[in-house]
């Protein structure tokens, strides 16, 4: 863990973007594909929180990018050379373009200012989207990830940000997987080894000199 004024270094708001990863509502909404990574997200605060911090973003000056995952209606460009893609293309919830299966999920306030990108394909929200270009257009130096799930997209996200040379700053408690004793263990073996880790309050207090009161806590 960092020390205050080092962590601030790396949220400078003129340098920083706040990444929400797949939180959107069908992935964490109540009508869920993956109802168990839904409820997680939401019993364990971290929905909330990224909610939190996207909000403290938009009053900070830090520009919010918003990854979605979503899938044509006719299955065109989606992969399957992947366990995953093959049973997401099962379920019974589909994250179609243009439903609202992929649009953000309350809590979570998407300000005309944010950036959406949007892939039919892959497991990382940063590799073969536009994503770096935006970052770099944008003078990025540290990005900020959240959302879900801790067992594929975010450590993706991270690596990918790693190797892009990107600082990536994670907020322990705005990423959720499943099982939720899992969360922890990876940030703790994994993450903890490429990115800054600290919490939603740090980052708050680096942006707004406060902990400002909300839900999520």
């Amino acid at each position: 863990m960092p020390s205050r004024s080092q962590l601030a270094e790396q949220l400078d708001p003129a340098t920083t973007v706040l990444l929400t990863v797949e939180c959107q509502q069908g992935v964490v909404g109540p009508g869920s594909a993956l109802p168990e990574l839904a409820e997680e997200a939401r019993s364990s605060g971290a929905l909330g929180r990224v909610a939190r911090l996207v909000a403290a973003a938009h009053e900070a000056g830090v520009q919010v990018l918003h990854a979605v995952a979503e899938r044509r209606p006719d299955g065109r460009g989606a992969g399957g050379n992947a366990r995953l893609f093959r049973a997401a293309g099962r379920l019974p919830v589909q994250q179609h373009t243009g439903t609202a299966a992929v649009r953000i999920a309350a809590p979570i306030e998407v300000a005309d200012e944010d950036l959406v990108v949007r892939r039919l394909h892959g497991l990382s929200p940063i590799a073969g989207t536009e994503v770096d270009a935006l970052l770099r257009n944008l003078g990025c130096r540290t990005l900020v990830v959240t959302g879900v799930s801790a067992n594929v997209a975010v450590p993706n996200a991270v690596f990918d940000a790693v190797n892009l040379g990107y600082t990536a700053v994670v907020p322990s408690d705005a990423i959720a997987g499943v099982p939720a004793d899992y969360t922890p263990v990876m940030i703790r073996n994994t993450l903890a080894l490429v990115a800054t880790i600290a919490d939603t309050e740090d980052v708050l207090r680096c942006w707004l000199g406060r902990t400002p009161s909300g839900g999520g806590s």
